[in-house]
């Protein structure tokens, strides 16, 4: 089925979303919800064009097993599995890698899987190396595929980030958290995209960016997680029923009402989510200054001065 294109320049494209009083509704540090804010600080992802090529170099292995006798044979059918498990692991790894530079707190990737692609990289071409030129060559080929993997990827995060002072069991309460309301934003994502219709998934995004930021304030601060379990939990669940149930009756009906009452709704969550975070974040700067005086006033009363 074809999907509708929506942008600034379409026909039924708007250059921003407007509130009820016709002014340009803002996100928190960001300018008008028609600009792209849902891009601030991203960075484009590494598991592209390098790992997608990592999947199909191995592939004439294929035309040199089926040329080759069946020992022969085995070792390269065994060494494009190695590879492509290879790639895979890479790719998992960049993803991992990605997720854990992007917060403040964050515990390294419980298994090293760029690490284990390198490995298994070398297995691969020790097995290519074997089956075409014997033990020298493959123990060469596996060294040098090892090494320039790891320099062509880098290494897995091998250390805690931000962990120190941080009571552990409280992150681990905040990641379950945050775990099950990611859940809820790709089931969002992943129905919506049955509306065909790409100006509310543009939409659905800039509502997940908002929602994202709040996630991230929690996750810096997991004192913050009582005062934002409704928005993780709740809200979030609601949010995905609805958005399912509109997007089954937006791809039967293409009817207007329905799309402006879910506009309405995510107009509604996004400013309650902003506002929330807003909050948590006005709440964290009045501790770090009621620290601040109490700690200057006992420094006052200690009569220490500077000469």
């Amino acid at each position: 089925m074809a999907q509708r294109y929506g942008g600034e320049f379409s026909p039924r494209g708007q250059s921003g979303q407007t509130s009820a009083q016709g002014a340009p509704k803002t996100q928190p540090g960001g300018g008008a919800s028609g600009t792209p804010g849902n891009f601030r600080g991203a960075k484009r992802t590494r598991a592209g064009l390098r790992v997608n090529l990592l999947f199909l170099a191995p592939f004439p292995l294929i035309w040199k097993a089926f040329g080759s006798d069946p020992i022969v044979m085995a070792q390269y059918l065994l060494a494009l599995g190695a590879l492509i498990g290879a790639a895979w692991l890479t790719r998992e790894g960049l993803r991992a890698e990605e997720a854990y530079e992007a917060r403040k707190v964050a515990r390294r990737p419980a298994l090293p899987r760029k690490i284990l692609g390198s490995a298994l990289t070398g297995v691969g071409l020790a097995l290519v190396g074997f089956a075409g030129h014997g033990p020298v060559a493959a123990g060469v080929y596996a060294l040098l595929g090892a090494v320039l993997h790891s320099m062509a990827f880098g290494l897995d995060p091998l250390k805690d980030k931000g962990m120190e002072g941080v009571d552990l069991h409280q992150t681990d309460r905040v990641a379950r958290a945050i775990d099950r309301a990611e859940s809820h934003l790709t089931a969002m994502s992943d129905a919506i995209k049955r509306a065909q219709d790409r100006q509310l998934e543009a939409r659905v995004d800039r509502f997940q960016t908002v929602a994202r930021g709040l996630f991230r304030t929690v996750e810096n601060d997991p004192r913050d997680l009582t005062a934002a379990r409704k928005y993780l939990g709740i809200y979030l669940q609601g949010a995905r029923d609805a958005t399912v149930k509109f997007a089954d009756l937006y791809a039967r009906t293409q009817s207007p009402q329905a799309r402006a009452d879910y506009e309405a709704l995510l107009t509604d969550l996004e400013e309650n989510f902003a506002a929330r975070t807003q909050k948590l974040l006005s709440d964290d700067a009045g501790d770090m200054t009621v620290e601040i005086e109490v700690l200057r006033e006992r420094l006052q009363r200690e009569g220490v001065r500077p000469e």
